[in-house]
């Protein structure tokens, strides 16, 4: 058996014995490119070590840790496992080809012979560097490692280090049995580099693919990989290898070698401020660097260093995150109409993104026809005028737009409306809403799902869109005319009850609205007893934790069993997720219809699901009691001490609150009624465009102007039989310009944008108290919003743009977002707290987060922008702050 080999004998199809980091110098070395001298000690050296020292069973049972195992879990694990490798002795058959392949590095001559090689020794798992998962920083790396005795020691640490409590837990993230793991690992002359740095083939922040991004730094490169020290960031053209920008850092601290492994030392003053690489030499790097790419067929992930020699390419792996390319950031915010204000509030709220081109033509004029019907109703037929309101985009983004004029004229009139709102007056309000609007838009969703989707023409499919979202706009602006009166009752309850009633050791006034039915609690209650359900099944909740969430979720909307789950099983559960997915799947993470709801695609449901099946999260049946209780008990305490007239004012004000506040919920959760069918209706357009050589695929008439979608439908394009592609084998028609539209909007999504336009400083601050979202101007460590849940905690940070990321939420986690709707309330049973851009003390996020007993800032207006995943936050519910406490890891 050989148990070491040279780079040269390995490559891309080796990982099984090479591990990802030695395969890929394998390939690096075939393709002629400088690589350090070196050799691999292949994962036949782990087996047989493992094997020697009868660790198998020892460390599978350590490492066989249930699905609900925490932090301390994996950690007590880890210790035990690694101590099983410290403990071991080093196989003489491994022992004896590692010494001869050490003395083949040895360097130079003296007086005794060559002399011994310093080395670098890194692990190279078979789970490491895919192309699907990222493991980089799971095992570890020994620097500056001199002499045999010290080569196997740093080799037996490095496979003990493939039990390190993260990697163990990462690996059970990604479905990673402990049994399909070895280790491999690279041993390499380590070079005295005076710069060294990474280097990434695509731009990681863009996306783009032509443009190469280089990072440097004096000395040594592991402090730039851990991201210790500052460094130089250089993006080159990829075609041209011209510079297109270049960042020059003040470099203070450099990593040297020292007697033995690293020290930090630092970077003498002439060379802190100068640039690390000129522009020549990142043109040669960049040439590197484009080399790799091609040889390996996608974006790399590159470690180099250089010396007096040149350069030297240390690893290359692929980039496991790189998003899809961008176009440039906005930075002009000009308005379209003049004489007017722009503001990212009400419905704006649940647009976080820039608008698809599809829906940004369809929800305009169905916003201004919806909200001119409730602003007349409310303020008068005589209130408002052609051009006077509109739901245009600057920049991508939704904006409601008041012409100036307009804007005086309903403030003269705003106490009128105001009462008309609490009286509830034709179809305002709460008698309105149910009585009215909620019906009539069930109506609308009943009359459109009569006919299957196929079975529409294409004028009829068109109409029906239309239709509906007219029908959602409508339903929406009257839900707005719940949300005054929530609003209303329910501070001027707080303000009464801060002032005449409450003493010290009283409750906090939302005491006394919690615990009350909703749709988004009535939604998790059901979730939660569908896994109680589970449960009591034999081997169903096996089934479903042993099942990647992906794989249930196609099943789910294909109705076919997943691979390796019985068919029987699968029947009962299919159909119980179903009946939840049909009562609650059309609840919207962002209004645009370009985004899946859970009806669509029920995965972030579904590890939700999972994470009661593991047995964690609390009961919400019982926690709304106690609720409840609380509630109850503080409510007769408070009523029993009150003299007579205040405690009448006290109950009056009470029970004004206690009634628009669930209802106001009620009301949020169905704004998406019509979503899940006019989903429907798109993709059944889109597939028919895509078969007239139109589109390449379904999904991209979300990216086609109304205007587009209309008159392929008046040519035919779009009938029941749609006609064979048009173009042949050729590329389709509107393929370049879909690409270019998703290019630009990816580019508009990297914006912040502003709460108001035009930027007025003056302007800004005096309406600042009337933004969802605060200033995006904060600087420091101390993020400031609104006191939405008391409570404080210090947690790791993970933020979300979007239910595609919900699957990456750890349970005790922040969750940080734009915005919070109902759909997002699953997401609340696993955070510790809440904090988002945008929403105030009485919006969703604070009314679910007191629910659920978890602190709460909102409306930060900069919180995704300046909170990275992983990075450790403190977060004062009372306060409103959210303070920064270290960086994050991902």
């Amino acid at each position: 058996m050989v148990y070491i080999n040279d780079f040269s004998e390995v490559g891309r199809d080796d990982i099984p014995t090479a591990g990802g980091k030695g395969a890929g110098l394998g390939e690096l070395v075939r393709a002629g490119l400088p690589v350090p001298p070196g050799f691999l000690v292949n994962t036949a050296a782990y087996e047989l070590f493992v094997r020697d020292n009868l660790l198998a069973r020892s460390i599978q049972d350590h490492a066989a840790l249930p699905s609900s195992a925490g932090t301390k879990d994996y950690e007590e694990a880890s210790a035990r496992i690694r101590g099983l490798f410290t403990g071991g002795i080093m196989p003489e058959a491994v022992a004896a080809e590692l010494r001869d392949a050490y003395r083949g590095l040895a360097t130079g001559t003296g007086s005794e012979g060559a002399e011994e090689a310093t080395v670098a020794v890194r692990s190279s798992a078979t789970a490491e560097d895919l192309a699907s998962a990222s493991f980089a920083g799971q095992q570890d790396t020994y620097l500056n490692v001199h002499g045999a005795d010290a080569l196997m020691e740093a080799v037996v640490n490095c496979w003990a280090s493939l039990w390190t409590s993260r990697a163990m837990a990462y690996r059970a993230r990604e479905g990673i049995r402990p049994d399909q793991v070895r280790l491999a690992v690279v041993v390499q002359r380590m070079v005295a580099a005076e710069a060294a740095g990474v280097m990434f083939t695509a731009n990681p922040a863009t996306g783009r693919r032509d443009q190469i991004v280089i990072a440097a730094a004096w000395g040594l490169g592991e402090s730039v990989v851990s991201g210790a020290v500052s460094t130089d960031d250089i993006v080159v053209d990829a075609a041209t290898g011209t510079v297109v920008s270049r960042r020059t850092a003040d470099k203070e601290i450099m990593t040297a070698y020292a007697d033995r492994g690293t020290r930090e030392e630092p970077v003498p003053a002439a060379r802190r401020h100068l640039p690390v690489l000129d522009d020549a030499a990142a043109a040669a790097l960049a040439g590197y660097g484009t080399r790799i790419s091609r040889h390996f067929g996608s974006p790399q992930d590159i470690e180099w260093a250089r010396t007096d020699r040149g350069f030297f390419i240390l690893q290359s792996r692929p980039i496991t995150a790189l998003p899809e390319p961008a176009g440039e950031t906005p930075r002009d915010w000009s308005v379209p109409y003049p004489k007017g204000l722009y503001f990212r509030a009400s419905i704006v709220e649940q647009l976080p993104d820039p608008l698809s081109p599809l829906f940004a033509d369809l929800i305009d004029g169905s916003v201004s026809r919806s909200l001119n019907a409730l602003l007349d109703e409310a303020f008068g037929k005589s209130s408002l005028r052609d051009g006077d309101l509109g739901l245009p985009a600057v920049n991508g983004y939704a904006y409601y737009y008041y012409r100036t004029a307009a804007l005086w004229r309903l403030v003269g009139k705003t106490p009128a409306a105001v009462r008309a709102l609490i009286r509830g007056d034709a179809h305002m309000g709460i008698q309105g809403w149910r009585d009215y609007s909620h019906p009539r838009y069930v109506h609308a969703v009943e009359s459109w799902s009569a006919t299957p989707v196929g079975d529409l023409t294409g004028e009829e499919l068109l109409e029906g869109i239309s239709a509906l979202l007219d029908a959602g706009t409508v339903y929406y602006t009257a839900v707005q005319s719940i949300i005054p009166v929530a609003t209303s009752s329910e501070l001027a309850f707080q303000k009464f009850y801060d002032k005449f009633v409450r003493q010290a050791g009283d409750p906090p006034a939302p005491t006394f609205l919690l615990g009350y039915e909703s749709e988004p609690i009535r939604a998790e209650k059901a979730l939660f007893d569908l896994a109680g359900w589970s449960r009591g099944i034999p081997g169903l909740a096996t089934a479903i934790l042993g099942t990647p969430t992906r794989s249930l979720a196609r099943a789910q909307l294909s109705g076919a069993a997943p691979a390796g789950m019985d068919p029987d099983l699968w029947r009962q559960w299919e159909h119980r997720f179903q009946l939840h997915l049909d009562r609650f799947g059309h609840t919207v993470y962002n209004l645009d219809f370009i985004n899946p709801v859970p009806a669509d695609d029920p995965a972030p449901l579904i590890d939700t699901l999972k994470f009661y099946l593991r047995g964690q999260g609390n009961d919400p049946h019982r926690r709304q009691e106690l609720a409840a209780a609380r509630r109850e008990d503080s409510t007769a305490g408070i009523l029993a001490r009150l003299h007579p007239a205040r405690r009448a004012a006290f109950a009056r004000l009470l029970r004004w609150a206690q009634g628009p506040a669930p209802i106001r919920e009620d009301a949020l959760a169905d704004v998406g009624l019509g979503w899940p069918l006019m989903r429907r209706m798109l993709h059944e357009l889109g597939r028919r465009l895509a078969a007239a050589g139109l589109v390449a695929d379904p999904g991209d008439v979300f990216w086609l102007r109304h205007r587009e979608v209309s008159s392929a439908v008046e040519f035919g394009l779009a009938a029941v039989s749609s006609p064979a592609a048009i173009t042949g084998a050729g590329k389709p028609v509107l393929a370049e310009v879909v690409d270019g539209r998703k290019l630009r909007w990816r580019g508009q999504r990297n914006a912040t944008a502003p709460q108001m336009l035009p930027e007025i400083r003056w302007l800004q601050r005096s309406l600042a108290g009337m933004m969802p979202g605060g200033s995006q101007d904060q600087q420091g460590n101390v993020i400031k919003g609104v006191a939405a849940s008391q409570g404080r905690i210090t947690a790791p940070a993970r933020v979300l743009s979007g239910p595609e990321d919900f699957s990456r939420m750890q349970p005790g986690e922040v969750l940080v977002a734009r915005i919070t709707t109902p759909a997002w309330t699953p997401l609340f049973a696993m955070a510790s707290a809440v904090v988002t851009d945008v929403g105030g003390p009485l919006s969703h996020g604070s009314i679910v987060a007191r629910e659920y007993g978890i602190p709460a800032v909102l409306g930060t207006g900069v919180a995704t922008r300046r909170i990275s995943s992983g990075q450790q936050v403190e977060v004062d519910g009372g306060a409103g702050t959210v303070t920064l406490v270290q960086s994050g890891r991902d």
